[in-house]
């Protein structure tokens, strides 16, 4: 049985894109809506729409006859080469449609096997992006454990791919991340970072943290953040969780949440 994953900006964009790879049309496969898109605003909170499209299995006729049939093969562990679809091809009768049939199954297979690396597409589209920027030494790697994958960025122009507050990095890897999976078998979460940012930008957030956390209790009133990414409010809250003279609770909407520490005595 044939199946595929596909990402889309639309549930009706993914069932297109899965239906070009695969090479159907959509009266010959099923389709089961994983995850509805959403627009979001201004490019913020959106969200891909996911399906994971099914080819419906077509039976092989077997031609009757005066002797015992072998069993005709409809399905490869692993795709065949050439001459073993000749030697299953003449096990059974030779009608053309038979023939057919095993030459399709066995190309079906191949080009699944052959399938564009997704991640080497991603690192494409970041070297042409960067070149939009003229970043013209961009040296990407990549980790993958699991479904996460994370691309390490090095260049000399390294400030152009962070941004202020790492603001360019973060849609960065958003881009990435919906790129990434339009070809992906499953969906996978990317991380991006330029010479360890991430974690540079994370000690900066901790010590951010205490001494605005510091200062809402001399001040004996509530303090605010400007508004960041959630993994970097989650930052925040997880450096002051241990605090038991305050709480630190978010508000507003995406993509203008921010992060509010607040003295307990207050309440």
């Amino acid at each position: 049985m044939k199946q595929l994953t596909q990402i889309g900006a639309t549930t009706q964009e993914a069932i297109s894109l899965a239906l070009q790879k695969l090479g159907k049309t959509r009266e010959q496969v099923d389709v089961e809506v994983l995850q509805e898109g959403k627009k979001g605003f201004l490019g913020f909170g959106a969200r891909s729409a996911e399906v994971r499209v099914t080819v419906k299995e077509v039976e092989v006729p077997i031609i009757e006859s005066d002797r015992a049939e072998p069993q005709i093969i409809t399905q490869f562990d692993e795709p065949l080469a050439v001459d073993e679809v000749e030697a299953i091809s003449s096990q059974v009768s030779e009608q053309p449609s038979e023939i057919e049939a095993i030459h399709q199954i066995v190309k079906e297979q191949n080009d699944e096997v052959n399938l564009v690396n997704p991640i080497e597409e991603a690192k494409t589209y970041l070297v042409k992006i960067a070149e939009q920027l003229a970043i013209d030494d961009l040296d990407i790697t990549t980790t993958r454990e699991g479904k996460y994958v994370l691309f390490q960025l090095k260049s000399e122009k390294a400030a152009l791919l962070i941004g202020k507050r790492g603001q360019t990095l973060n849609a960065l890897q958003h881009l990435t991340q919906l790129m990434l999976n339009k070809s992906a078998k499953q969906f996978l979460m990317v991380k991006l970072d330029v010479e360890n940012y991430r974690e540079r930008r994370q000690e900066a957030l901790e010590l951010l943290a205490d001494r605005m956390a510091d200062k809402a209790l001399r001040l004996n009133q509530r303090v605010a953040f400007e508004p960041m990414p959630s993994y970097e409010r989650k930052i925040i809250h997880n450096q002051l969780a241990n605090r038991l003279d305050l709480e630190t609770y978010s508000e507003g909407t995406e993509p203008n949440r921010y992060l509010v520490i607040e003295p307990v005595k207050n309440k």
